[in-house]
């Protein structure tokens, strides 16, 4: 059954849009007035979201400023890093025997477009194609749990997505990372459980990934989430 959207999920999916495209900055105090006039909304689900947002790390209530959009460090990244590997290997793990043949159509599509949005440089394209990637397993894993948490710790890996394409290196890095993505693919379709989890959870998740995360985070702007 699709999921209900409220307006609290409206205000939180329009916030967390504003941080990943760059329209929000770390240390910038979030206006609950200009969200309600963007949005149309009355302040309550404003509200709301803005303190969903807070309890997951996004966000920060400072004295005076009011909420703040928070500054992540390199070694909160390593350490989400690790979390998130082993959640996301585990869900991974558990969907193995639940995809179909039209999953495996579905992720190789995804992976072909991302290939696609590197060479044409477009990194808006390629967060949503990698986000599409990992988020179809995740919601075939059979645990809401498991999914909500996943949920709940990519939120604190927002950051903007306008990567700059036109570096040779940033688009090496892509490749390299959609490389992985066509590995998970054939782990998937060989239903190799035990490899795929820790392939996930140790390469894919890679503590060197993390330092180039934290580098190139909201506070800096860019884009290399893996979700």
């Amino acid at each position: 059954m699709e999921e209900i959207k409220t307006l609290k999920d409206h205000v939180y999916n329009y916030i967390a849009e504003q941080i990943r495209t760059g329209g929000m900055h770390p240390n910038q105090r979030v206006s609950e007035t200009a969200i309600c006039e963007a949005l149309k909304i009355s302040r309550t689900p404003v509200r709301e979201a803005l303190i969903q947002l807070t309890a997951e790390g996004v966000l920060e209530k400072q004295n005076r400023k009011g909420f703040v959009i928070k500054m992540i460090s390199e070694e909160e990244v390593a350490q989400l890093y690790e979390i998130i590997g082993a959640l996301d290997g585990y869900a991974a793990k558990k969907a193995c025997d639940r995809l179909n043949e039209q999953d495996f159509a579905n992720l190789d599509f995804y992976v072909n477009s991302i290939d696609l949005a590197i060479k044409a440089q477009n990194s808006q394209m390629y967060y949503e194609q990698q986000q599409k990637f990992h988020q179809l397993y995740i919601d075939k894993c059979g645990n809401d749990s498991l999914i909500a948490e996943l949920s709940r710790l990519h939120n604190k890996l927002l950051k903007n997505t306008s990567i700059d394409l036109n570096k040779e290196e940033n688009r090496e890095i892509l490749l390299s990372t959609n490389m992985e993505h066509k590995e998970i693919l054939r782990l998937f379709t060989k239903k190799a459980k035990d490899e795929l989890f820790t392939y996930i959870s140790e390469t894919h998740w890679r503590p060197g990934y993390a330092a180039y995360d934290a580098k190139a985070s909201i506070a800096t702007s860019d884009t290399f989430t893996k979700k």
